[in-house]
């Protein structure tokens, strides 16, 4: 098999890992606060590998956020306000995260970084993707995964997911700035709680694709790879009266089938009347971050996704 080299501008050599971005999703905290205190475990030679807490008063408080969604307020605007007394403490958390691993967008900013999350939904592990034309990141979700096969931890239910259909102007996420970001999402875990085996699936995603960020250092050269990936299409909203409340909730046959194929007719949400609403779509779509917790204030009950794949497709090394 013909292979091809990881190649970059520059190596990929500075690594963050973010915990803490949501002070009540427990498994990152927990993580980088041991490998704040041990961090044998992340260190790779050559690398520089950064544990770091992003919220610490949200997760003192153990709750999402303070004031407002840190991994919501990574954009121009907030990250040049000016610091005064009654910024919103997310805020100020950003322009000095910002400060530390960025400035975003710039060449010195950080090269990687993991943004640990967890979620109420059944999503398994899932590493989130912001950019299809991103082949280094698409090469590592490769490698993580057959690592995964080939120590047989396909119970991790293993997913990628997609966001370029956001425009890139509105990518304010914690990972946003740097030059390659990729979020991690594990569950089902819910809010404020720890398990061990959420918490081991994301400690084993981390560690292969360190495993990978050293290799493509050292120049090891990779196979030409395709991956299967859903692609965000629309966010769904529960059904509401007048008054802006939630009449439905979701349907016992689409709770905790995230990623399962959703067809018209399917059931999707059930009033307290017994009324079941379907989807009405003429495609099928794959439904991710069912009736997760934190996002009913965001008005939104699932995300409907495409499935597609994605090629790495670098030249050769020269």
């Amino acid at each position: 098999m013909t292979s091809c080299s990881v190649v970059l501008e520059a190596p990929v050599r500075r690594v963050a890992i973010f915990g803490g971005t949501h002070g009540n999703e427990l498994s990152g905290v927990f993580l980088v606060k041991h490998w704040q205190k041990n961090g044998a475990e992340i260190q790779r030679s050559g690398l520089q590998v950064t544990p770091f807490i992003t919220n610490p008063r949200a997760v003192k408080k153990c709750t999402r956020y303070i004031d407002c969604d840190l991994n919501r307020v990574f954009d121009p605007d907030n990250l040049g306000r000016k610091v005064m007394e009654d910024i919103p403490y997310e805020v100020r958390k950003a322009q000095e995260i910002n400060n530390l691993f960025g400035p975003k967008g710039s060449d010195v900013a950080y090269d990687l970084i993991f943004d640990l999350h967890n979620t109420t939904s059944n999503m398994g592990g899932t590493l989130i993707l912001e950019n299809s034309r991103n082949d280094f990141i698409i090469q590592m979700f490769h490698y993580i995964k057959v690592k995964l096969i080939l120590n047989k931890l396909l119970h991790i239910y293993f997913y990628m997911l997609l966001k370029d259909c956001i425009p890139v102007q509105g990518l304010n996420y914690t990972d946003s700035w740097a030059k390659h970001p990729v979020g991690v999402e594990v569950g089902p875990q819910p809010q404020g709680v720890l398990r061990a085996d959420i918490l081991d699936k994301m400690r084993k995603i981390i560690k292969h694709g360190l495993d990978f960020i050293y290799l493509s250092f050292l120049g090891e050269e990779f196979p030409p790879c395709t991956i299967e990936v859903y692609r965000i299409i629309e966010k769904v909203d529960y059904p509401r009266n007048k008054n802006d409340e939630i009449i439905a909730i979701i349907h016992p046959c689409l709770q905790d089938q995230d990623w399962q194929p959703l067809n018209k007719g399917d059931p999707i949400f059930l009033t307290c009347d017994g009324e079941t609403i379907a989807y009405e779509g003429d495609s099928t779509v794959y439904p991710t971050f069912v009736n997760e917790a934190a996002y009913y204030e965001k008005k939104q009950a699932f995300m409907k996704t495409v499935k597609l794949k994605l090629t790495h497709a670098l030249s050769p090394a020269s």
